[in-house]
């Protein structure tokens, strides 16, 4: 996984100029000029979960709580980028767990989803890499994840379906011992 800093979008714009050339574009064409700086930016900007770490996103956002009932936060958007093909795949995740002692701030959720999105990813690691953060952060004594997203790179190529969308789930802990907190998730995660 490369270094967090921020990418040298000179050269990243260089190489997307000699992209259009290379696709038999002009990129000294009007509606080009600017491109390959737009498009430099816009790929700092979808893979910024480098420049991230899980201590920052967090901020120290863990509260003492005597809950020890299920919290779950349903249709958090996502934003990703399939490492195979450099296409977006975008949908929605479900994440709950269940309480020991902490809970986490409400945003937390959705900031720690979105870290591991910006990266270049399959959609099974980006599943099973939130689902192991928020259990390391929080203690929780299980933690339930589910990701449901379109791929572009199915969509637009290969085999071209529009509608297919893709599920992956992670369960630890009391989720993945016990049917009846997985079952609970699954039934509050689907209505």
């Amino acid at each position: 996984m490369p270094d967090n800093k921020s990418p040298d979008t000179t050269a990243i714009a260089d190489h997307y100029h000699s992209i259009l050339k290379l696709v038999g574009e002009d990129p000294s064409r009007d509606g080009l000029l600017d491109t390959p700086k737009r498009a430099a930016k816009a790929l700092g900007y979808l893979t910024r979960g480098y420049d991230q770490n899980l201590d920052e996103v967090v901020n120290g956002a863990i509260f003492e709580s005597t809950n020890d009932q299920m919290v779950i936060v349903k249709g958090i958007e996502l934003y990703s980028m399939c490492e195979h093909h450099l296409l977006p795949f975008v949908g929605t995740c479900h994440i709950a767990y269940l309480p020991e002692k902490k809970v986490i701030g409400l945003s937390k959720l959705a900031r720690i989803a979105d870290m591991y999105a910006r990266r270049l990813q399959i959609q099974e690691n980006l599943t099973a890499q939130i689902a192991n953060a928020i259990e390391a952060v929080t203690g929780a004594r299980g933690v339930g994840v589910i990701v449901e997203a379109k791929h572009f790179c199915m969509m637009m190529r290969g085999v071209e379906k529009q509608n297919s969308i893709m599920k992956t789930s992670m369960m630890l802990g009391t989720f993945r011992t016990d049917h009846r907190t997985r079952a609970e998730f699954l039934t509050l995660a689907a209505s």
